[in-house]
């Protein structure tokens, strides 16, 4: 199994003067979902090479055992240090494609062109795709063949707006992901603040929060199952 994680290149955490990015977690945990499942791992970014890192995302409050296995992984760490450029990815060389959250997404990803190409031609090709926390918001330009929005009619969850209160932050990012998806006609689904939950949409995988990346990652491998079965 052939898997694509996309990651952010935007490091600005609007006008506050803070960093941010990926979210640890919401790498980590999906990465070795994959890895141990013994899929191959590609990484890409808008830029290549180094995505930024929250710093926040390191801080002892949120590290676990996989963020910390990732941090003593020297092959894991050499290989986010070099990812590809989103713009030479093809997505017939995978089999499906998981975008981590962070709240860098919400300037870059959710904007490239690249990016709302490559999620469209992985669903035109009936290939599941995942996102987790902030990262549903990448889907907000993505449409269907017919031009009307890729969330409208499904179910989803990602970031919530309480969520997005708790942590201070409502009047900085670009858009509230929760608001957008519900805007564009998705069916909004979200538990309490931190809690777990994924949603699971035909071939359309979202995670609700950091912890909940690692029950999505499961769910998209079940997904690409589930395809390759009905293929054979």
């Amino acid at each position: 199994m052939k898997v694509l994680i996309v990651l952010t290149s935007h490091d600005t955490l609007g006008d506050t003067g803070k960093k941010t990015g990926f979210w640890l977690e919401e790498l980590a945990g999906p990465y070795y979902v994959f890895k141990d499942a013994g899929a191959e791992i590609t990484l890409a970014s808008p830029k290549g090479g180094q995505p930024p890192l929250d710093p926040k995302s390191d801080e002892p409050m949120f590290q676990t055992d996989l963020t910390r296995r990732f941090s003593a992984d020297a092959l894991a760490k050499a290989q986010l240090g070099e990812t590809v450029r989103l713009d030479s990815i093809d997505q017939k060389d995978f089999d499906t494609v998981f975008y981590p959250g962070g709240h860098g997404p919400l300037w870059d990803l959710a904007e490239d062109p690249n990016s709302i190409r490559l999620i469209e031609s992985f669903a035109a090709a009936g290939k599941p795709v995942g996102l987790v926390c902030h990262a549903p918001g990448v889907l907000r330009h993505v449409t269907n063949p017919d031009g009307t929005p890729f969330v409208l009619g499904r179910y989803v969850t990602g970031f919530t707006n309480a969520e997005e209160a708790a942590v201070g932050l409502t009047k900085v990012v670009p858009f509230l992901v929760e608001d957008e998806l519900i805007k564009l006609g998705a069916v909004f689904s979200r538990v309490k603040d931190w809690g777990v939950h994924t949603v699971v949409d035909g071939r359309l995988v979202t995670g609700q929060n950091p912890g909940s990346s690692v029950e999505a990652a499961e769910a998209l491998m079940a997904a690409v199952s589930l395809v390759k079965t009905r293929a054979a």
